[in-house]
């Protein structure tokens, strides 16, 4: 315990994470039992999948995951409504305990102007979290806000993968950049042989008035089915059913979704029950659910069954 105690600076320092604050005790408890194979240590040039100029890989240095941090700072709390405190304004970095457990999907643009050392610039990236590592650091992100415990339950032969943290820089926000980054998230899936995907995704506000008709329509037209169903936490549960069916427009109701959240639908995903409100970030979280057997098979022959469309 003595040497884990000792280790910690280095730990904090390695994966960009604060020295106090909430986040720190998942930490202490993930470091325990964190292993490099578990995290986000890949070979140098673990690429997934190549566009152009765009590369598609997982994280494999802790430059790579500050350099994903730092894009997600200058997305949610800069462009977007998320509140930094003290330590995450002086760092620019958006940064929490699940950095350490989790890997890193990065979209680099090796035409860009490159930064320190020569690394390309990081232009999209998503976090990444398989069960067998949630278990063993404390659990999965999703469940700071909705009841997944049964829901996993429900299914123990399944393995489930969280998917969170998606942003993408403005400039880059098109079908080329999104494309990649879901061969990405396929190839991965292929790779670590997961059954179902799950995890929150954000409307932009906290009024729920003015949020009325795509909760609305969500709730009424994309609810999962009751086996992959999962309630929002109690505490902070928000009533996601604000009008009356027939008085949702679909076209208007699709216009005022995120193209993140229409994407999922396409993809064939369903959403919980309830909604939650995330002060920090400005926004109103739902849950998306999306086992892989219910994925459009046109969108598994786009990218390929076995992950080849845009093979490195």
């Amino acid at each position: 315990m003595q040497r884990r105690a000792r280790a910690m600076p280095r730990l904090i320092d390695r994966f960009g994470l604060p020295a106090h604050g909430r986040g720190l005790l998942p930490v202490l408890r993930a470091y325990g039992g964190l292993r490099p194979a578990e995290s986000w240590f890949h070979r140098a040039h673990d690429t997934l999948g190549r566009l152009g100029s765009l590369e598609v890989r997982l994280a494999c240095r802790s430059a790579d995951v500050r350099r994903a941090q730092k894009l997600r700072y200058e997305v949610f709390y800069k462009e977007l409504s998320a509140v930094p405190d003290m330590a995450t304004a002086i760092a620019r970095r958006d940064v929490d305990a699940f950095d350490a457990i989790c890997d890193h999907l990065l979209v680099v643009d090796h035409d860009a102007p490159r930064l320190g050392r020569g690394s390309p610039a990081v232009v999209g990236t998503y976090r990444l979290l398989r069960q067998h590592v949630a278990e063993h650091h404390g659990g999965f992100y999703t469940a700071n806000e909705f009841e997944i415990a049964p829901l996993i339950a429900r299914h123990p032969g399944l393995s489930f993968l969280e998917l969170g943290r998606s942003c993408v820089l403005a400039p880059y926000r098109n079908k080329r950049t999104v494309e990649l980054l879901w061969h990405g998230i396929w190839s991965y899936v292929l790779r670590h042989r997961v059954d179902v995907m799950i995890g929150c995704a954000s409307l932009e506000g906290t009024d729920a008035g003015q949020l009325a008709l795509p909760l609305s329509f969500l709730h009424h037209f994309a609810s999962a089915p009751e086996p992959w169903r999962a309630r929002a936490l109690a505490q902070r549960r928000l009533n996601m059913d604000l009008m009356p069916k027939e008085a949702i427009d679909p076209r208007a109701a699709l216009r005022a979704l995120p193209p993140l959240i229409k994407g999922y639908l396409r993809l064939g995903a369903a959403i919980g029950d309830g909604a939650v409100v995330d002060r920090q970030f400005g926004t109103t979280d739902v849950l998306i659910v999306l086992p892989v057997s219910a994925i459009n098979a046109r969108y598994i022959e786009h990218f390929g069954a076995d992950a080849t469309r845009h093979a490195a």
